[in-house]
């Protein structure tokens, strides 16, 4: 089984529109995706790959004040989560659990990947980390 990887970083924005070209003069990326809105995570999205080896910076602006990020946002934004890339969620799921980290959602596919699952978790040290399940090819 391969190790848990780094797959982006999550950082809230109130507005992705009024912040990329900011952020493309700050992290200088390679390429930028298309934005989305992903009703399932009340989020309007985009990835932005930096220049490190399959590393990305993920920009999230809430998709207005239901939005799990909503609250967050109006306090400033910034840094919102890590993203690890894993073989087996469930598994990844039990072993934090183990470390005494919380459940904050369960499994769910995820439209930014495919319909591949995802789980957001906090950590005991308060670091919200979000589970990403690699593809089956990629195992």
């Amino acid at each position: 089984m391969t190790e848990p990887a780094l797959h982006h970083v999550g950082y809230v924005v109130s507005s992705i529109a009024l912040s990329i070209d900011g952020w493309r003069s700050a992290v200088s990326p390679v390429s930028v995706s298309p934005a989305f809105d992903d009703i399932i995570q009340g989020a309007r999205v985009i990835f932005l790959d930096l220049p490190a080896p399959a590393v990305k910076l993920e920009l999230i602006e809430p998709l207005g004040p239901q939005s799990p990020v909503a609250a967050f946002e109006r306090k400033g934004g910034g840094l919102h989560h890590l993203c690890f890339e894993v073989d087996d969620l469930d598994q990844q799921i039990s072993k934090m659990k183990a470390f005494k980290a919380m459940l904050i959602r369960h499994p769910q596919p995820a439209i930014a990947f495919g319909g591949r699952r995802i789980a957001w978790m906090r950590t005991r040290e308060k670091l919200l980390v979000e589970y990403l399940e690699r593809a089956r090819n990629q195992v």
